[in-house]
């Protein structure tokens, strides 16, 4: 973050207000930033939803889940005041051509109060079948219409596949500029994630063994241990592999495999992201069960307490074919990485919560200490995302004593023990859609390339229904298939 660049006055315009992403997320991380001092001088939150309310209700909901979800509670008695003064609730109704042209009056009202027409910022906390809609009515009404002042902010899932992400993007090429549109991935606001670029190019002992040469392979783990909850109906039109693989772990690929960008400008590190997409080799469909591992919890035990299987949450078949795991070895056809898989896994009713990379180094070709009563471990990278944040490095060090016995040792970065009030993922990427600054966001390119990388994957899964499911317990690491991934190259999941 960049406190000392000056914000210009700024219109944000939140489609679904009143929604769970706005409430959980949305509103604390603007209320963050403007106690931090991030926010414009002159801004003004517009509140877009369907439901009668008044301002003043509107604005006891919003200060209710600060209490529940903003990272300074403490400062809420202090600065509420003054931060409600910048909201407004607007009764608004997507398909109406009237409820834009009242909008527009209110923007343009507020354009007149900052003394200058100010830039806008449109949030589209919305089902993504809605965006064709709001995105025809903005241009219509020519609510979006200067490059240079006006974005729009887009949430995944961005399309279902490779066919209907090509046409959003033609759609919303027809009302936007590629520069004005932020697709979100929330995982890329991560501060362990963001540092991947640091930690690779700002260390000269690291950057010369980022390679073939010295990495045996690269693991990519997102595990939860929430079931799917009340998601149900969305996640059976949705599964593993769009909701996660397809976005949030091909982006962590792209950081941990991506060339040395010449700048850190927006357009040169997205070029280096998609140079990877590229790269990944595409999996064929008759080899999908070789290289993919799919997966659905059953009932089972997590944190001692006893939970019910997929197919018995609310708004789930009870045949449902859907994957809640998912895991996959890639390949990327470049020099850098020729030979050297990359395993990604994610899933639901894990044994734990957690996210984490692990760069495993070769072992050493000869040593000293190899064979006899030493037995050597790998030297390890692990980062890790959360709930943990920090950076491991393990290697091999002699036992105090009189004997020369080795043992692994880990050192560590801890995030927290420089700063224990971590800003949220959002507040990170807000701030970037508010300075113009599209560094951590997808491109069009970019976003159908991570298609086509689990195309063949995605329409085999779903012309062959797996007869196992559903194949791992609730509160276990996954199916068993999952460890025959790694065995088939001498590797396990570290």
């Amino acid at each position: 973050m960049n406190e000392n660049k000056m914000l210009q006055s700024t219109s944000i315009i939140i489609f679904g207000a009143t929604g769970d992403l706005a409430k959980r997320k949305l509103l604390p991380a603007f209320f963050n930033l403007y106690i931090e001092g991030r926010m414009p001088e002159q801004f003004n939150i517009v509140a877009l939803g369907r439901a009668e309310k008044n301002d003043d209700d509107f604005k006891n909901y919003i200060k209710e889940n600060l209490i529940l979800f903003s990272r300074n509670k403490k400062a809420i008695d202090t600065e509420w005041e003054k931060f409600q003064s910048h909201i407004t609730y607007f009764r608004h109704q997507i398909d109406e051509d009237k409820s834009y042209e009242d909008l527009e009056l209110k923007l343009k009202s507020l354009d007149e109060a900052y003394g200058l027409r100010a830039n806008r910022l449109f949030y589209l906390s919305i089902a993504p079948n809605f965006v064709s809609t709001i995105s025809g009515h903005l241009k219509k009404a020519e609510l979006a219409s200067e490059p240079a002042q006006d974005r729009i902010i887009i949430e995944k899932p961005f399309g279902h596949n490779k066919k209907s992400a090509v046409e959003l993007n033609e759609l919303l090429s027809r009302t936007f500029e590629e520069e004005q549109i932020y697709r979100i991935d929330h995982y890329l606001g991560k501060e362990t994630v963001q540092n991947i670029l640091a930690f690779r190019f700002g260390n000269s002992i690291f950057e010369p063994l980022w390679n073939c040469k010295y990495v045996e392979s690269v693991q990519i783990t997102v595990a939860e241990e929430v079931g799917v909850e009340s998601r149900g109906g969305f996640y059976e039109g949705t599964g593993a592999l769009k909701d996660m693989i397809q976005n949030h772990l091909l982006q962590i690929l792209c950081m941990v495999a991506m060339e040395q960008p010449a700048s850190l400008d927006a357009g040169e590190i997205r070029d280096r992201k998609v140079d990877v997409l590229k790269s990944i080799r595409r999996i064929p469909y008759d080899m999908v069960d070789h290289y993919a591992i799919r997966g659905q919890y059953a009932e089972g035990v997590v944190k001692d307490a006893h939970v019910k299987g997929y197919r018995q949450e609310d708004g789930v078949d009870a045949n449902s074919p859907t994957e809640t795991f998912a895991s996959i070895k890639f390949y990327l056809d470049n020099e850098r990485w020729e030979g050297v898989p990359f395993y990604v896994r994610t899933g639901k009713r894990m044994r734990e919560k957690q996210s984490y990379i692990t760069i495993k180094f070769k072992p050493l070709p000869q040593s000293t200490f190899i064979g006899g009563q030493h037995a050597l471990s790998q030297n390890k990278l692990i980062i890790n995302i959360q709930p943990l944040m920090d950076i491991r490095l393990q290697f091999m060090t002699k036992m105090p004593g009189l004997t020369v016995e080795l043992k692994p040792v880990e050192m560590v970065f801890d995030y927290f023990s420089c700063k224990e009030d971590t800003p949220e993922a959002y507040e990170t990427l807000l701030l970037d859609a508010l300075e113009g600054d599209l560094t951590l966001f997808m491109r069009s390119d970019q976003v159908e390339e991570a298609w086509d990388v689990v195309k063949t994957i995605q329409e085999y899964w779903e012309n062959n229904p797996d007869p196992s499911f559903p194949n791992y317990a609730a509160g276990s690491n996954g199916p068993k298939q999952c460890e025959l991934l790694l065995q088939r190259e001498d590797d396990s999941w570290a």
